[in-house]
């Protein structure tokens, strides 16, 4: 039990980060609720704020952009909160810091996998917003994909620290959206900025500065968080 990550050499990064990608999809593929229910709370998260906006078809439009990040955002403490609850309830984390894995290769395969899961949920939303918003994607599918994902990976790393720190007390729940709103404010101006400029078209060449600001937050996050994990998960 005293043994810590330090005391370990991980025989390879790749492989620990392949290892945890492959269990944490594999539990979401058997039992499916994680996914069904990020996704019907995303559904009815959107809905929720066009309905209070009203039959205003131009607000709709104005503000699609923020509607489906904020749906994203609000879902994503769902989906991160679950990502370490079988591990907390289970003492499966305590199992873990024993076996020779990097924290690294834990911290990424997590993060990696909550990425992919946020990208998937935007990839699913982006149709909806559009037809029930009434706007038209002016800007490429290159861009627009490069925009979920950069957004899905800004919401994923901090979100993976602050639900292992948050996993650990019983107040998880409320624990989790006060850590990590404050942090993610920029990405999410960014994320909207950007999508904004997709639906609505770019004269300005101003999405090109936005997408900076996603990739300069994420490469500072996933480096910060990937250097905080170890310490976070030995304590």
């Amino acid at each position: 039990m005293t043994s810590s990550f330090a005391e370990r050499r991980p025989a390879s990064l790749v492989a620990g980060v392949r290892a945890v990608i492959n269990k944490d999809l594999l539990l979401e593929w058997r039992s499916r609720a994680r996914v069904n229910a990020t996704i019907f709370f995303a559904f009815l998260t959107l809905l929720l704020f066009l309905f209070a906006v009203g039959p205003d078809t131009h607000i709709m439009a104005q503000s699609a952009a923020g509607y489906l990040w904020l749906a994203v955002l609000l879902s994503s403490v769902l989906s991160l909160g679950e990502s370490f609850r079988m591990e907390a309830e289970n003492a499966a984390l305590e199992g873990l810091r024993l076996l020779p894995v990097d924290p690294k290769a834990m911290f990424l395969g997590k993060a990696i996998a909550n990425t992919l899961f946020l990208f998937l949920l935007a990839v699913i939303l982006v149709p909806v917003t559009v037809a029930m918003c009434g706007v038209e994607v002016q800007g490429s599918l290159m861009h627009g994909v490069a925009i979920l994902f950069l957004g899905a990976a800004a919401i994923s790393a901090p979100g993976t620290l602050y639900a292992a720190i948050a996993s650990q007390v019983r107040a998880r729940d409320v624990l989790l959206p006060l850590l990590l709103f404050p942090v993610l404010i920029p990405a999410i101006i960014g994320a909207v900025k950007a999508t904004k400029l997709l639906f609505a078209g770019d004269p300005m060449g101003d999405l090109g500065r936005w997408t900076a600001l996603l990739i300069f937050f994420n490469a500072t996050y996933w480096l910060l968080c990937l250097l905080l994990f170890g310490r976070v998960v030995e304590e």
